[in-house]
């Protein structure tokens, strides 16, 4: 199965488990409809349906210049606060704030580089446990207290994009979102 991008991955991932459960697939239904549907950006499975704004694959270089993009050997916190950023950005333009968020995936991943030894065994798990503390510091900055959404957190052997996190997740949309003026 070849997946060239993120998008593709989640797609494909959706669409088997829309398969095991009977459930319809979203983004199937044609788009602008008397449902309401709206596309969020071209090639992307970012949609709104009901009111609820989904979105798939948020990644630290995600909105970013390719010669501003970070490397995999750039600081964890770097990739978490840059990913961050990208989902405020595109929460808001679809008009949702960050505290409207209903529930995040949480995606991590060790930098796999050539000048990075991959730990293993118990050096293994602290790496992943020094990301997780990590990206918990800089994750409740971005909510008012009390309304950090429901999140669950994996860890993954690589992520597409030179991104060591990536984000999935739904937000209910709070105000009309605005047309973008660069279409």
């Amino acid at each position: 199965m070849k997946m060239n991008t993120r998008r593709n991955f989640f797609g494909k991932i959706g669409a088997m488990a829309a398969l095991v459960t009977g459930a319809p697939q979203l983004g199937t239904a044609s788009m602008g409809g008397p449902g309401g549907d709206t596309p969020r950006r071209s090639g992307s499975d970012n949609h709104t349906h009901d009111g609820i704004y989904y979105f798939s694959g948020t990644g630290s270089n995600d909105g970013y210049a390719k010669d501003d993009h970070v490397l995999v050997t750039d600081p964890f916190e770097k990739h978490v606060t840059r990913t961050m950023d990208a989902l405020k950005k595109s929460v808001e333009h679809a008009g949702c704030t960050m505290d409207s968020i209903i529930h995040l995936q949480v995606f991590l991943c060790l930098p796999l580089a050539d000048s990075i030894p991959t730990p293993t065994g118990k050096a293994r798990f602290d790496a992943h446990k020094a990301q997780y503390d990590a990206l918990n510091k800089i994750y409740g900055s971005y909510f008012s207290a009390g309304k950090a959404p429901s999140r669950s957190c994996m860890a993954l052997e690589w992520i597409p994009g030179d991104s060591l996190i990536e984000i999935v997740g739904s937000a209910m949309v709070v105000t009309q979102s605005m047309p973008s003026a660069d279409k």
